[in-house]
């Protein structure tokens, strides 16, 4: 199984999980917080990575979508918050 990874571009960061890549823009970007709930508390999210058997859930707010990233890797917060400061 290949985890989650995380990209920058100049504009946009650039999530990918196997097949599946997502380009979210950095100005839409309101917050990156950690999610406590096993499959995340927004409903309306889009899931990405496998759920199962992982430690890290890892929600990106935007204004038009917003993104729950399922990982064991615990930077990718940090690497998401360098990214957008």
């Amino acid at each position: 199984m290949i985890g989650v990874n995380v990209k920058e571009s100049s504009e946009n960061i650039i999530v990918s999980w196997q097949l599946s890549k997502v380009e979210i823009p950095k100005n839409e970007i309101i917050e990156v917080i950690g999610d406590d709930t096993y499959g995340g508390e927004e409903q309306t999210a889009m899931r990405i990575g496998y759920p199962y058997a992982t430690t890290e859930r890892i929600v990106i707010k935007t204004r038009k979508q917003n993104y729950i990233l399922f990982t064991n890797d615990t930077s990718i917060r940090n690497k998401i918050e360098r990214m957008i400061s």
